[in-house]
């Protein structure tokens, strides 16, 4: 599962734009340069069968659905936050 989010450059994409507070699917499409919406709604469902993220749909016309971090995708960006941390010092 840990291999899915963290070797999958789109995944990452997500959750980052997720934690800024991007939260619909159009605006992370063109938030995320060369994503597809095919490769973005996989990611999304991935992430979200994976408990990182969760899903709402609100029973709108035209319907409307957010995304947001889940309790465990919290403690998982502490994770990422680490890891971009010790990339920048490995950095020449």
């Amino acid at each position: 599962m840990v291999e899915d989010v963290v070797g999958c450059k789109w995944s990452l994409a997500v959750l980052g734009l997720v934690r800024k507070g991007v939260r619909r699917p159009g605006a992370m499409e063109h938030a995320i340069p060369g994503s597809s919406k095919k490769v973005l709604n996989e990611r999304l469902r991935k992430l979200v069968r994976f408990g990182v993220l969760e899903r709402e749909a609100y029973p709108e016309v035209p319907p409307r659905v957010e995304y947001r971090l889940t309790p465990f995708g919290e403690k998982f960006a502490v994770l990422m936050d680490g890891v971009e941390r010790l990339q920048r010092e490995l950095e020449p």
